[in-house]
């Protein structure tokens, strides 16, 4: 194994056509099956999957709402409009929910394709789609309901279309950096715009040939379609919800980053983090690899001079930007998510995809196929468990199906202390959170039967208080479900 210490030579043996669409479609197939039968796993899946139901529901394309009455500022809507247009496409379920994600992985396959292809070959571009395509992160991203796979597919878009457009004159090239600015801003916002910016800025420093390529792009037209895709949106969602603005820009992109364990989150809880762990993260998301390169970095050292001069040749200081922009962006901030990297791994995957080419080993063709279905393998795995043990799970899908079974049609189900989001996303909205002390004095007044739902270490002493008239009708990881039946 080693590794390129020149720009690989456009490869003459790519892989066997009908082995590199069969490994695609393998991957393809156990993320298809864990979209259909894992159910959505909280807090993230659940928590999008209710804004994209209220807005199908309720037709509001202007503003995300966290819940009726309170809007989502967290996000822009672009994940959530087509979300919701999948719930009205293909009807309200899991999968229908997570296509979108799906959909976005592929268009980013398709980029990746094209550059490596233009810039090494085809081996080598079929190889790099295998590697993205069996990532850890970009694997699970692929199917989940996230607003991640949209950034990635904007950034990768802008990235891939400026490494394209010295070669290439198709209009989605030349205006590909403008496009992917734009799904970047309506996916995440202003953040698009500088994982964007250091690649290119890169580019701009250590490739002389660049700083032509960067006059002669329409940024006059480019610029002027940017701001007709993006700003109505951002100006539409301060006027219907006046503060949006304020807490986007400035808490959202400014102050969660700066200050670990930010209290300003009004949809959950900061996550707080040491200082670095983002590279950490960034190991784990391209597992497994991340092992391939780690393996190479000595060798990279050792013919620093051959390393220096790759570095030099066209594209490549865009490229290796690129990889690193995510984790060199965070790396400074305390409140992240693994989730940050993942805009970054499509040019991992390709610099990963160099090196494999390079393998001369008798085994390495079955090494390559074997890293290939680490994650998928897994993957069914889990997809089985969840099938025979969705109890285990971190969902609420089976207590309130159970519950909704047992009662009548307006029966209530009652969370005590706190309501989880996927509780309210499989009830529709119908589940509520009361405290001990109100959940008696509903039990008190109730007329029909009452489903509640408690950690299960509470379930004794509320079986006390209700004068044992609720039964244990079924339990999960953290809840039990209790019936109660009014005398």
């Amino acid at each position: 194994m080693g590794y390129p210490t020149h720009t690989p030579a456009r490869a003459d043996a790519p892989l066997p056509a009908r082995w590199w669409l069969a490994l695609l479609a393998a991957l393809l197939l156990a993320r298809i099956a864990a979209m259909i039968w894992v159910p959505l796993i909280d807090t993230s899946e659940p928590r999008y999957a209710e804004i994209a139901r209220l807005m199908a529901q309720r037709g509001d394309w202007i503003t995300p709402w966290f819940e009726p009455g309170v809007p989502f500022w967290g996000k822009p809507p672009l994940s959530f409009w087509l979300q919701a247009l999948s719930i009205q496409a293909f009807g309200e379920t899991a999968f229908s929910l997570r296509l979108p994600a799906l959909a976005a992985h592929l268009g980013m396959l398709v980029l990746l394709h094209a550059v490596a292809r233009t810039r090494h070959g085809q081996r080598v571009a079929q190889i790099a789609t295998l590697v993205f395509g069996s990532m850890l992160l970009p694997f699970i991203a692929s199917g989940a309901v996230l607003t991640d796979a949209f950034l990635s597919l904007g950034v990768t878009w802008s990235l891939a279309a400026w490494l394209m457009v010295g070669s290439h004159r198709a209009w989605y090239w030349r205006y590909g950096l403008f496009l992917g600015m734009a799904i970047g801003a309506l996916a995440k916002g202003p953040v698009a715009l500088v994982l964007i910016a250091g690649p290119l800025l890169a580019a701009l420093a250590l490739d002389r040939r660049a700083r032509a390529q960067w006059r002669s792009l329409p940024w006059l037209p480019g610029l002027l379609l940017f701001a007709v895709l993006v700003l109505p949106w951002y100006v539409l969602a301060e006027r219907k919800t006046p503060g949006f603005a304020h807490y986007f820009l400035l808490g959202e992109h400014v102050l969660r980053f700066i200050q670990p364990g930010w209290e300003g989150d009004r949809y959950g809880s900061a996550h707080e983090r040491a200082y670095g762990s983002i590279w950490a993260d960034m190991l784990l998301a391209a597992l497994p690899w991340s092992l391939v390169l780690l393996t190479n970095l000595r060798q990279a050292f050792v013919a620093r001079r051959e390393t220096w001069r790759w570095l030099r040749t066209p594209g490549t200081a865009c490229l290796l930007a690129w990889a690193l922009v995510c984790p060199a962006l965070f790396t400074v901030s305390g409140n992240i998510l693994w989730t940050y990297v993942l805009p970054s791994l499509p040019a991992f995957a390709l610099l990963t995809a160099s090196v494999i080419a390079t393998w001369k080993t008798p085994r390495a063709g079955a090494l390559f196929v074997t890293l290939c279905l680490v994650v998928p393998t897994l993957t069914l795995g889990l997809t089985a468990f969840a099938t025979a043990r969705p109890e285990r799970l971190k969902t609420e899908q089976t207590l309130i199906q159970t519950a909704r079974n047992a009662l009548a049609s307006d029966g209530p189900i009652v969370y005590v202390d706190h309501l989880p989001f996927s509780a309210r996303y499989y009830s529709q909205g119908q589940a509520q959170r009361a405290s001990r002390h109100e959940i008696l004095a509903l039990l008190d007044d109730a007329r029909v039967a009452v489903a509640i739902v408690v950690d299960t270490g509470e379930v004794q002493a509320l079986q006390q208080e209700t004068g044992q008239r609720a039964m244990v009708l079924g339990h999960n990881r953290q809840h039990t479900l209790l019936l109660y039946h009014p005398p």
